[in-house]
């Protein structure tokens, strides 16, 4: 299990996003090759700064904005990469409103420094990583408002775009598992 609180840069917008928790586990298969089983992933929206309009007073009124990560279907950390769609919420948007509809935001993280242990029992290390080199598309399905929604954020966003990932992670070994 790792939780992260990611700070994204993508088009026209800069948020750091609500910590993010994602479970998962891996590990070497059977024939040695590696292997990884997706658990879940849990956050909340980060709200927008200027709102749907750029200059909106922050808050929940009628033109705050706000996003919300998914999982976007790839999820490995040997390798450092992870893909996400981000949900755009508000009022005025349909629940269908997202970055990524129909391809997620793939991220290829690369290390910015060594992995650092916090404590041995339990296990619990901190990494640092980023992305300064991934594409962001417009966002789709927003009703009427994606023409100016996509102009707002800046999307799509082919260049200019950064995830900076600091996390930490704990880890259980399987021979450490209770079997219930």
């Amino acid at each position: 299990m790792h939780t992260a609180a990611p700070r994204l840069t993508m088009g026209a917008v800069t948020v750091t996003l609500a910590p993010i928790t994602m479970t998962h586990a891996e590990g070497p298969l059977a024939d040695g090759t590696a292997g990884q089983v997706w658990g879940a992933m849990h956050t909340t929206p980060t709200a927008v700064p200027g709102g749907l309009t750029g200059r909106a007073p922050a808050g929940r009124g009628p033109l705050a904005l706000a996003l919300l990560p998914e999982y976007g279907g790839r999820s490995d950390f040997h390798t450092g990469r992870f893909s996400l769609r981000f949900r755009l919420l508000n009022p005025l948007l349909p629940r269908t409103c997202l970055v990524g509809t129909d391809a997620p935001v793939d991220f290829a993280l690369k290390r910015s420094g060594p992995s650092r242990r916090i404590s041995t029992d339990p296990p619990v290390i901190e990494f640092s990583a980023y992305d300064d080199v991934f594409t962001a598309p417009a966002a789709k399905d927003c009703g009427p408002l994606t023409g100016p929604l996509n102009r707002r954020l800046g999307l799509p966003a082919p260049a200019g775009n950064l995830l900076s990932y600091d996390a930490s992670y704990t880890f259980r070994t399987y021979d450490r598992l209770s079997l219930r």
